[in-house]
This record gives structure tokens, sequence and C-alpha cells, in this order.
């Protein structure tokens, strides 16, 4: 007698592969309408790439293959090699957190600016002592390294005729020798007009804070038109009497008082400079 064929066992859960397929799209058009509603568009396109990833890659697959029923050892073994979207929380679906906005990048050092700070002041310094140790032994020239910079002081005997703001031409073969050290250089550069204590009023100036500045500003163009130093780098300051570096009681010392400090600042002294030159 022949055996009868056992009937085949009726799945009851075929009706899950329809509802998964649904649940599935209805999520998606849900994601379509929250991306379509979102003013920030990197941040929608942040959201459909995750769903994109999670669908293709991640828990969907794994989720409708165990309903399908593959064995739970298979679909653990698929889970395991899927690569997990990192956007996602694991157990819900839902992101975890918002896509935010890339970190930002150090902002690169202003142009000019390793040049600033690997300036050399100290070797410019000696240079101009070799140089000028004529006008320095005279008292023509009086020059110093101090935490704002290089200075190099030009006495108003020297430079300039008493209550004058021409540079006098005799002076020149020494402004060549200053000039030729400041162009080596990548710092800015003050000048700075100061007087002694003793009043002036003439026909061209009414005060001292008129004659420092005239005086700074006579410096500036002459370093300009004759030795080609850039306006960008260079700026005046005037300060009449008001910052002497002698008594103002004897002549010698206003005369050391009447001067042009030329400044090469430095990398210390541009953290509170405005900046110079376009940028």
């Amino acid at each position: 007698m022949r055996k009868k064929k056992a009937a085949a066992h009726e799945n009851h859960e075929r009706w899950l592969v329809s509802y998964a397929d649904f649940i599935t799209l209805l999520f998606a058009f849900f994601v379509v309408m929250f991306a379509s509603t979102q003013a920030d568009k990197s941040k929608a396109r942040a959201v459909s790439e995750s769903v994109r990833e999670a669908l293709e890659h991640g828990q969907f697959t794994n989720a409708i293959s165990t309903v399908l029923g593959r064995g739970k050892h298979e679909a653990a073994l698929a889970a395991k090699n899927q690569p997990q979207p990192n956007a996602w929380d694991n157990a819900s679906l839902i992101p975890s957190t918002s896509p935010g906005p890339p970190p930002a990048q150090p902002s690169a050092p202003p142009p000019g600016s390793a040049e600033i700070h690997a300036a050399d002041l100290a070797k410019s310094l000696e240079t101009l002592q070799h140089g000028l140790d004529a006008e320095i032994q005279s008292g023509k020239v009086q020059i110093n390294l101090e935490g704002r910079g290089l200075v190099i002081s030009l006495r108003e005997a020297a430079f300039f005729a008493s209550g004058d703001d021409a540079v006098a031409p005799a002076s020149f073969a020494t402004l060549g020798k200053i000039a030729a050290v400041v162009q080596a250089l990548a710092n800015p550069v003050r000048l700075e007009g100061h007087t002694d204590s003793v009043p002036i009023h003439n026909s061209r100036f009414r005060s001292n804070w008129e004659l420092s500045v005239a005086r700074s500003i006579a410096m500036l163009e002459l370093l300009h038109t004759r030795y080609e130093i850039s306006l960008a780098r260079m700026a005046v300051a005037g300060y009449a009497e008001n910052a002497p570096t002698d008594t103002n009681k004897t002549d010698d010392g206003r005369a050391h008082n009447r001067r042009v400090d030329l400044v090469v600042l430095s990398a210390e002294a541009l953290k509170v400079e405005p900046h110079l030159g376009p940028r």
C-alpha cells in the first residue's frame, strides 16, 4: 500500500511579507515628507542618505529576512556582516543625533605672519650698530632693541632744521643704510615724532603736536619715494613733548627729546596693533 504524502504545512505568516513592504513604503513616505519640510538642505540630504543606508544595508534587511523564515543563525551572520549606519539608533531606526555642520577648520595664519615672527631683530640691531658706528658715536642716531621692536632714534640736529619738517639732504646717506635693513625685514614700521617741552607757534605749526606729526609724515614719504619702502607697511604717530627720553630742563636733554623714532615692530607688539595692509 502506498503511503499518502504528508500535507504541506501551510504558512500562515505569508501576510507578513506584504505587511513589511507596506511598512517600508510608509516609512519612506514619511521620510520624504520630513525632508521636503527642511529648510536646511544639507540636513535633509543627510537624513535621506541615512535612510538609504538603513534600507539597503541595515536593520530592515535583517528583520525581513527573519520574518521570511531564514534561520536565526543565518540572519545573525548577515547582520554581523552588514555595516551599521552611524547616524541611526540601532534599536528604533530613529536618528540618535541630528547631523550637524562639519567641524570648523583652523583658520590659516595671515599672509606674511611667519616672516614677521621669524624676523631676527637682534641680527638687524648688530648690522645697524656696525654700519652706523660713526653716527652713533656722534650722537646723531641711537638704536635700542625693546619689547615693542627695534627702535632707531633719529635726532633732530642731524635730520631736521630747528622748527622745520623738511628732511635734511645731508642725512640721506645715513637713511639709506637704515632703509636697507628695513627692506630686508617683513615687519611693519611705525614713525613716531617727538619734540621737547618748549612750545612752538610759527607760520607753519601752531603746536608741538603738529610739528611732531609733520616730521613723521615727512620721514614716511622719504622712505617710500626714495627708498621704495611700501606705504602699506608704515604708520605715523605724533607725541609732541609727552614721551621724552631725557630731561627737558637742560639743552642737551631737550636735544635728545627732539627726534623721530623709526620703530620696526616686533611680533609681540603686533598683537595689539591694527592690521596693516590689504586683507
